[in-house]
């Protein structure tokens, strides 16, 4: 455990040596309170709105940022350190390819959480001091909620670009297929969903349908936090389709959890088979 936390503090050190989690964390800020701000422009409202309107702005702003965050920040993980020729030092010291990638993606993870936190954290402090009609009862839960939700699918996409990372030989094939996964799975799989929706004109069996949702964990992060809301007038498409399966959170945060066991044991067991 000891040479995981060191390597992980070592990436850790690295992402703050090269401003990652500035970067990410005033993005996520500026994004997030903008949004939060001027999300109601569009009906002649310019100004903070309701807790469960701003969740959902902010959800959709996350379902897309996080992931494509948390895959250019991992892509190269493994692949640049062979790529440089510092892969088979590392491997030298007394250290196992388990211990380097739990280590590397435990510092990653770490970047991810602190600028998280930071991004969104700033955006409901904003709403609980400012927010007419949000109360700290409100604004607590419900982004710790969406803080909580939006580590675990950023976790979710690093270990995939770890599977990414550990599977080709060039950096360049691993930036080319991270960005072919962001677009899978946060463009092309609901339109998937929707064309059979359109092609069956919604005879698709409606218990069936919400479970293909869990395939895809950027919608496990959407219903967790519309399923938090139990508001109606936020909820539309594809999540008000899956609105009625009775999916708890406790139980949606665990499919997350499943999705980053199943994706890091994946990328271990590609990176010890992996020639050096």
């Amino acid at each position: 455990m000891r040479s995981i936390l060191i390597v992980a503090g070592k990436e850790f050190l690295d992402g703050v040596r090269n401003r990652w989690i500035l970067s990410i964390a005033a993005t996520l800020a500026l994004m997030a309170i903008g949004l939060a701000y001027f999300g109601a422009a569009a009906s002649g409202f310019v100004g903070f709105t309701s807790v469960s309107t701003t969740i959902a702005s902010l959800s959709s702003l996350a379902v897309v940022v996080i992931p494509l965050i948390a895959l250019l920040l991992s892509y190269d993980a493994l692949v640049g350190e062979a790529e440089n020729g510092t892969l088979l030092l590392l491997l030298t010291y007394p250290l196992t390819r388990t211990q380097l990638l739990l280590g590397k993606w435990m510092g990653q993870g770490g970047i991810l959480v602190v600028a998280t936190v930071i991004g969104f954290g700033s955006a409901a402090l904003i709403m609980g001091l400012f927010a007419a009609e949000a109360s700290w009862s409100e604004v607590i839960p419900a982004f710790a909620i969406l803080i909580l939700s939006a580590c675990l699918l950023g976790w979710v996409f690093i270990s995939m670009a770890y599977v990414l990372s550990a599977r080709v030989a060039e950096k360049t094939k691993a930036a080319g297929m991270a960005l072919l996964m962001w677009f899978l799975f946060v463009l092309v799989f609901d339109l998937g969903l929707l064309g059979i929706l359109v092609a069956t004109e919604g005879r698709i069996n409606e218990d069936i349908f919400p479970w293909l949702l869990l395939l895809n964990p950027t919608d496990v992060f959407r219903l967790l936090n519309l399923r938090f809301l139990s508001d109606g007038e936020v909820v539309n498409g594809l999540m008000a389709t899956a609105g009625g399966a009775g999916f708890s959170t406790f139980f949606l945060i665990m499919v997350l959890v499943t999705w980053l066991g199943a994706l890091t044991a994946a990328a271990v067991w590609l990176f010890k088979g992996r020639s050096i």
